[in-house]
């Protein structure tokens, strides 16, 4: 057996020498090498040298899968050979600046998202739990009706599901400000001021029981419950006027003059630009669902139901709760529901494969729970936490999407209520249409399942994509 003296000499050797590497680091079982040219690495000689378990390029890193305790001992040995060290995190600053635009936009995004997800699986539990709980159908098995719960017990139980999205914005602009370089609670007081109970409620407005604030006489303001992409923007732009203030401001006065003019600068710019911004987008996306509702063909269950998870992103998806109160109170039917049901059910078809393919342990903890909130009705931490982040699973999902939905508007699925879907939702299709609602929910999942699987994930896009943050 080759001593590991000898092991760290050939691993010098196989990356092209001394002079190839700028530094060397490791992890908890990789060790990590910044290359100058990735040409002049003998990659096939480097899979071969004993102790190796497996090796791959990222982000201007070679990393080489040695194993706990044996990469240290690797390590200190290539330091003895005059190849300079450095530390993980440094190592990882480096690597960030590395790879093209999208894949450190991706990095990035990841980022930010990925700390939230936890929270937003809980949340979509609950969520799925209190819909089958307080449905009629569920209660009348326990010989109960909606008067017989508790309101102090719906209280609580809202409180379980609304406390998450209610307060999105925070969470995210929190992230956002600790990804790109600010001070947290800045971002988590910004967040905060976007849903801040003085401004019109988001849902409200959606819903028609409230309009618009007009801030000098035609910018239109309310809150930004449940978004995403707004809170997400504000927390980038918000980190960057922080850092300019902590720059140019005094030592002496920085503890009073830069959060003031940070807070003072992206609350008129989140309120009264970015937030408008969005609203307004919101009311064109509306007025073209309703236009495509109508059309012939199964083209409206396409369009909708290859798009709706995309709208998700951006968090304007909200608006169509007013679409679906206004189909119910005019026609007692919502075909809405039924067709954004597939999407939903093709992210999670999408994220169960990945789930199922990967080896990752830690992706598996993952991708999991997240299929299963999305089943039950919520796909934030399916899409922000695996398939966005690998591209190709997003993509599959609205392909699955698409098929789910062209079949619900063909068989014209009309649910007798809103707000739930999934597996939830099953309950506003029990009568004739049952086994259809379920047919297409499992097409869409089967769909977007097998082109996941097949085509859409493997563990090198895995080690591509997140090996520098492992």
């Amino acid at each position: 057996m080759a001593e590991n003296k000898e092991i760290a000499q050939q691993v010098v050797d196989a990356i092209g020498g001394k002079d190839n590497i700028d530094s060397v680091a490791h992890c908890a079982t990789r060790l990590r090498i910044m290359v100058k040219d990735k040409e002049q690495v003998e990659e096939s000689e480097v899979e071969n040298i004993e102790k190796v378990k497996g090796v791959f390029y990222n982000s201007g890193q070679y990393q080489i899968i040695f194993g706990t305790g044996t990469v240290n001992k690797i390590y200190n040995e290539v330091i003895g050979l005059g190849v300079s060290g450095t530390s993980k995190s440094e190592m990882k600053d480096e690597a960030k600046k590395q790879g093209n635009t999208f894949q450190r936009a991706i990095r990035t995004f990841g980022d930010v998202f990925v700390p939230i997800i936890p929270v937003l699986v809980a949340t979509g539990l609950f969520m799925g739990l209190r819909g089958l709980l307080t449905q009629d159908q569920i209660l009348e098995v326990f010989g109960l009706a909606p008067a017989d719960i508790s309101a102090n017990f719906l209280l609580y139980t809202q409180v379980l599901t609304d406390t998450a999205f209610a307060f999105l914005p925070a969470l995210v602009a929190w992230s956002a400000f600790r990804v790109f370089g600010g001070s947290p609670v800045i971002g988590i007081v910004l967040g905060l001021m976007l849903v801040n109970p003085a401004l019109p409620n988001a849902y409200a407005v959606a819903g028609g029981d409230a309009s618009p604030i007009y801030m000098l006489g035609f910018i239109p303001v309310v809150g930004y419950q449940g978004t995403v992409l707004p809170a997400f923007i504000a927390g980038y732009i918000g980190a960057k006027v922080e850092k300019w203030f902590r720059k140019v401001v005094p030592e002496t006065l920085d503890l009073l003059v830069s959060p003031f003019g940070t807070l003072l600068v992206m609350s008129v710019l989140a309120l009264f630009i970015i937030g408008p911004v969005f609203h307004s987008l919101e009311e064109v996306i509306l007025d073209l669902v309703v236009w495509i509702l109508g059309l012939p063909f199964g083209l409206a269950g396409i369009l909708i139901g290859g798009t709706h998870q995309i709208l998700v992103i951006t968090g304007v998806h909200h608006i169509f709760n007013f679409l679906e109160i206004q189909l119910l109170a005019n026609t007692d039917v919502n075909p809405f529901n039924g067709i954004i049901t597939m999407g939903i059910a093709a992210q999670g078809g999408a994220t169960l494969a990945v789930a199922m393919k990967t080896k990752s342990k830690k992706l598996k903890a993952l991708a999991f729970p997240s299929a299963l909130s999305a089943f039950l009705g919520i796909t934030e931490p399916a899409i922000f936490g695996v398939n966005l982040r690998y591209i190709k699973p997003f993509l599959f999902g609205l392909v699955g999407g698409a098929a789910g939905g062209f079949m619900a508007d063909i068989l014209s699925l009309e649910a007798t209520g809103m707000a739930v879907t999934v597996i939830p939702g099953t309950l506003l299709y029990l009568n004739d249409q049952l086994i259809w609602y379920i047919l297409a929910n499992l097409l869409s999942i089967g769909v977007a399942f097998a082109l996941t699987y097949f085509f859409g994930y493997s563990d090198k896009m895995r080690e591509d994509i997140e090996g520098s943050n492992a």
